[in-house]
């Protein structure tokens, strides 16, 4: 297995992991610890993406790991995400 695929394994699995414990309920989407797994794992994504030289996705994770830090940023200021 390749850096790159290792990577974006464990991205990908935190993903997974944090939309299954929400599916379950065992997780809430308006959790901290949620918007944190999405931009942690979106953000090792795009990093296996960009190391590969794979553009649609570095932007899909991209975006998927800004949205998911600016919700974390709105919910330290106590706004609603």
């Amino acid at each position: 297995m390749t850096l790159p695929d290792a990577i974006a394994s464990l991205g990908v699995g935190v993903l997974l992991g944090a939309f299954l414990l929400n599916l379950f309920g065992w997780l809430g989407r308006e959790t901290r610890t949620y918007r944190g797994l999405n931009a942690f794992g979106a953000g090792l994504a795009c990093y296996a993406a960009w190391m590969i030289d794979f553009i649609p996705f570095v932007v899909l994770e991209g975006a998927w790991s800004a949205v998911a830090i600016f919700a974390l940023a709105r919910g330290a200021r106590g706004e609603p995400a």
